[in-house]
């Protein structure tokens, strides 16, 4: 979700990819609640995290559980940034109760898209 919306509301002048410790495939919960948004993420594909591509990024975002304490070690030149977001892959209960939670997490992930845009643009 969060790559989508980075590259919706940062634009083409930004290289965006999201990556994680482990593969999971692409949760259906996400797709479908991303697309309320007009954002069609149903082609992203999970990515293992790559060593020389962190290298060459100005800024990596960790998001959920442990991702920022088990994400490969970056140079100093990196920015790191942790979102401490629920993982919605967790939610239990029913499927309207899990949606709703996908649907929190996804606002969260947007607003904080939306305020890393204007901390990015106000510099």
């Amino acid at each position: 979700m969060a790559e989508g919306f980075a590259k919706k509301i940062l634009g083409p002048n930004w290289r965006v990819a999201s990556a994680g410790i482990e593969t999971h495939g692409l949760n259906p919960n996400a797709v479908k609640v991303m697309a309320e948004k007009n954002i069609d993420i149903s082609h992203n594909q999970s990515k293992l995290i790559n060593s020389s591509y962190l290298n060459s990024s100005d800024l990596v975002i960790t998001l959920c559980g442990d991702a920022r304490d088990r994400c490969p070690v970056t140079p100093p030149s990196v920015k790191k940034e942790h979102w401490p977001l629920q993982d919605p892959a967790q939610a239990q209960g029913s499927d309207q109760e899990i949606l709703d939670v996908f649907r929190q997490v996804r606002d969260e992930i947007e607003q904080r898209v939306l305020d890393l845009n204007q901390r990015i643009n106000n510099k």
